[in-house]
């Protein structure tokens, strides 16, 4: 037997042959930032939302996985100050938005990647709010140590209906179902 092992050993450095071993490379929470747009018939909110944590999956240079846990509870406008922003502040925690009493972080995690070339590649991820679980997919830029994407979220499927129109007979007081996300990774 210890004859077989060092023979397999032999073939395997003779012909170059290397095992790719998946590398974790873990976000800065602190340097990366999601920022989100949220529109309505008379105008939009944009405000942002932090990572609790988060990491990109490689195999060599090309990123084959990853993960991400976001704080649900640091949601917060910055289109506004003062009464106004606490107000939306707290309508967008409350249960007919995104309920963080109960639903205190989101996730995403990569479910396929396809390679696009240069560095671009095409994701479909599992991302649950509120408990709620659905495929999204984007496009992700990876340079060095940092990646970017943006990308559109449809909240009614994740049962986030208040003022849509799509449910609800709310004439120019309506809110768009879709909001944009716009993802920066530093790691």
């Amino acid at each position: 037997m210890k004859n077989l092992k060092t023979i397999a050993i032999a073939v395997l450095v003779a012909f170059g042959t290397t095992v790719a071993t998946a590398q974790n490379k873990k976000i800065d929470a602190a340097k990366s930032t999601i920022n989100w747009v949220g529109k309505k018939v008379t105008g939009e909110h944009s405000g942002t939302v932090n990572f609790q944590e988060g990491m990109l999956i490689f195999k060599g240079k090309k990123v084959v996985g990853g993960n991400f846990t976001v704080d649900m509870t640091s949601l917060t406008a910055t289109d506004l100050t003062g009464e106004w922003k606490q107000k939306l502040d707290g309508h967008l925690k409350a249960d007919d938005f995104f309920g963080t009493d109960k639903f205190k972080t989101a996730t995403l995690k990569f479910t396929t990647i396809a390679d696009k070339g240069n560095g671009l590649y095409t994701v479909t991820a599992d991302l649950t709010i509120k408990g709620i679980t659905k495929p999204v997919t984007f496009d992700l830029t990876v340079k060095g140590n940092t990646a970017t994407t943006a990308f559109k979220v449809d909240r009614t499927k994740y049962d986030i209906k208040y003022g849509s129109k799509s449910f609800f007979d709310v004439g120019d007081k309506a809110i768009y179902d879709d909001f944009d996300l716009a993802i920066s990774l530093q790691f």
